[in-house]
């Protein structure tokens, strides 16, 4: 693999050994670098093949070498948690959020999400404990206060990389229709459900999977 050239210390463009171009990326692996050289691709922790896919290299080439080293070391921590992989969509949407909120932060921007808040909380317990333990680590290693609000922006993204899904959008919509769905059991049976339960999560579970088929049937149809 031969590098090409550098658009941080952390994302590079390459050719392969079949002369294709490639965007990788990795802690330093286009550091120091001169056209031509070896790629060292123990580095590599993603790659994206130019060509293909033109709107994702565009997308790199505007995230910041810190950030993808942080996102690398976010998806360490989140996938042996979750026992999930995420794939390249999903990795360089987390990036792009990451580097926005990091972004939003020096601007002093808050983006409220109070109101979902407790829905996501109690709908995807687990994924939102996850997420706060990521904004922990992602205030100690920028040296920043991240405000409540993001764990609730990290927990979709979480969530999408459970289902397999790479929209965030869709797993904002489909939080939505179950919270409708809890509500309407709830005030049919009058009764509260236990969050904490094993049958409430595994239930969620269901709904989850139910409402992803119905919703890439309804756009596939569409």
């Amino acid at each position: 693999m031969i590098f090409l050239k550098t658009f941080n210390n952390s994302a590079a463009l390459v050719q392969d050994d079949q002369g294709q171009e490639q965007v990788v990326l990795g802690k330093g692996v286009g550091f120091g670098l001169k056209k031509g050289d070896k790629i060292d691709e123990s580095k590599v922790e993603r790659r994206f093949i130019a060509n293909s896919h033109q709107d994702e290299v565009n997308q790199v080439k505007e995230i910041n070498a810190s950030t993808i080293d942080l996102t690398n070391k976010v998806i360490q921590m989140v996938e042996p948690l979750l026992n999930v992989k995420f794939n390249d969509f999903q990795y360089l949407a987390l990036a792009d959020h990451i580097d926005f909120a990091l972004s939003r932060i020096e601007d002093n921007i808050d983006i409220s999400a109070a109101n979902t808040r407790w829905e996501v909380k109690n709908l995807f317990p687990k994924e939102y404990k996850i997420s706060e333990k990521v904004i922990a680590l992602i205030n100690k290693e920028m040296k920043v206060n991240l405000p409540v609000s993001e764990s609730i922006f990290m927990t979709y993204h979480f969530v999408n990389a459970a289902s397999d899904n790479d929209q965030v959008q869709e797993t904002v919509e489909i939080t939505e229709l179950i919270s409708g769905i809890i509500d309407i059991i709830q005030y049919q049976y009058q009764m509260t459900l236990d969050t904490e339960s094993f049958n409430y999560s595994r239930f969620i579970t269901h709904l989850r999977v139910l409402l992803v088929r119905l919703l890439r049937n309804k756009h596939h149809k569409s």
